[in-house]
């Protein structure tokens, strides 16, 4: 068998849309499974749409994916490999040529300005109720798709199509083709969405005296709620809202490979190794799959939560520079190391992305952060909440603050001397250390602040209780 080689072919029209991050993915994944070539190729001829920008957008984002590219753009100096140009704006006088031998073989006529694909069989006259007119119909045998994840595919292609536009621009039915044919791909691994164009596409080959590639056409992704493919315009379509929300690559690659692919057990948190080495077309569903942000956002917690904490204070840091000024950002990573860093720790296990940090850590970096007018009336107006201000304030100078135990156990103490709960301080207290009801452990927060500053926010707590 010769060597896998397969492409990804976005267009430089857009941001990055979850669907092709996947579409890369699998071929990525298909290449690295079998010891082949992934082979990165722009489809830039639509000039009118084109960004540089746009280009970027998507060298940044498979970057940051770890999908690298073996051929293509930005690989060994501008060549990038030895069957280039990678880019479509580059390769039209292959294009000429390749139009040029459909041309001497009689397979090509001109019509309406544009340049038609003629098609091989019986020709008639039939009027089209649909289009209310008369078309050429040609009688052909059915081309037959062995598709590898559809399975066998049955198609008609009984019209002659359009393959050079009247302004002399191909279409991408024969670029797809040529570029295909040219770079020896030999699995054609895209969205179903293309099914419908594959039976142009083997025409065309076949024409060309060229063998077909395998095709495997992945099921859609649905958007999350209702029904449809998900498009860039729904929420958490676009790649580039989870680099700039904190999420780890890691962690959407992972939730990626299980959108439509199932590695044949009941796992979900995968180590990329096993990914690639399980990973196999065979394995991909037929049926589409459905968009769960929830569940990217659960996976995406595992894997912080994995990261070891050196890891985990180096991503954190990046992502408060990335928020550039930031006033949390900017206060975090002014704060002393060792600070920042037990802050980090306390706050690792609970954090669904980094997006949450500046919000979840505001009251570690600054005296002045917001207090949820809710929780503090809930708080405030149940039970003695001033009697146990004053009774935690009597008991810091005597609680040990070395560890979490420790502080638990002076605060159970307390409570026990009242007949009451852990639960009884912990509302009070977690309201005067950060101004709401959620977050890391209040014995935590009580160990990283330190005893000074826990007496002097509940002091606050306890001067403004009358105004509750």
């Amino acid at each position: 068998m010769s060597q896998v080689r397969v492409r990804f072919a976005p267009s430089p029209t857009g941001f990055f849309h979850i669907g092709s991050a996947r579409t890369a993915l699998f071929n990525w994944l298909y290449a690295r499974h079998t010891g082949g070539v992934f082979i990165l190729r722009i489809e830039d001829t639509d000039k009118e749409r084109n960004s540089a920008e746009f280009y970027n957008v998507i060298y940044d984002a498979l970057n940051w994916l770890g999908l690298n590219w073996d051929e293509g753009p930005k690989v060994g100096g501008s060549g990038g490999g030895d069957f280039g140009p990678y880019l479509q704006s580059e390769r039209a006088g292959i294009y000429a040529d390749y139009l040029g031998k459909l041309k001497a073989a009689g397979r090509t006529y001109e019509k309406d300005g544009a340049v038609w694909f003629k098609l091989l069989g019986e020709r008639s006259e039939v009027y089209d109720e649909h289009r209310k007119k008369t078309v050429t119909k040609v009688k052909v045998a059915p081309t037959v798709i062995d598709d590898l994840i559809r399975g066998r595919v049955e198609r008609v292609e009984d019209e002659d199509f359009v393959i050079v536009r009247s302004d002399g621009n191909p279409v991408f039915h024969l670029v797809n083709v040529v570029d295909d044919l040219t770079m020896k791909i030999t699995h054609v691994i895209r969205g179903e969405d293309h099914l419908s164009n594959t039976s142009k596409h083997v025409e065309l080959f076949k024409a060309f005296g060229a063998p077909v590639p395998k095709f495997a056409h992945i099921p859609l992704i649905l958007k999350q709620n209702g029904p449809g493919k998900m498009s860039k315009r729904d929420q958490g379509a676009l790649v580039e809202e989870y680099q700039k929300r904190g999420y780890l690559p890691e962690a959407l690659v992972n939730f990626l490979a299980l959108l439509g692919w199932n590695p044949g057990d009941d796992r979900e948190k995968m180590p990329i190794a096993d990914i690639i080495r399980l990973f196999d077309l065979l394995g991909v569903n037929q049926s589409n799959a459905r968009f769960d942000e929830k569940k990217l956002a659960h996976m995406n917690m595992a894997y912080l939560l994995a990261l070891p904490p050196e890891e985990f204070l180096g991503r954190a840091r990046d992502f408060f520079r990335s928020l550039g000024d930031n006033a949390v950002a900017k206060a975090a990573l002014a704060a002393p190391e060792a600070y920042f860093q037990a802050v980090m720790q306390l706050c690792q296990s609970k954090l669904k992305s980094f997006e949450e940090l500046p919000a979840y850590t505001v009251y570690f970096f600054t005296d002045e952060f917001p207090t949820d007018a809710k929780v503090r009336e809930k708080v405030m107006t149940k039970g003695a909440p001033k009697e146990r201000l004053q009774e935690l304030m009597a008991a810091l100078p005597a609680m040990d603050f070395a560890s979490d135990a420790a502080i638990e156990a002076a605060i159970k103490e307390l409570a026990a001397k009242g007949g009451l709960g852990f639960g009884d301080y912990q509302a009070v207290a977690r309201l005067a250390l950060s101004g709401t009801n959620v977050g890391p452990s209040i014995t935590g927060m009580f160990r990283v602040f330190g005893r000074e500053r826990v007496e002097q926010r509940l002091a606050r707590l306890l001067a403004t209780a009358g105004d509750s």
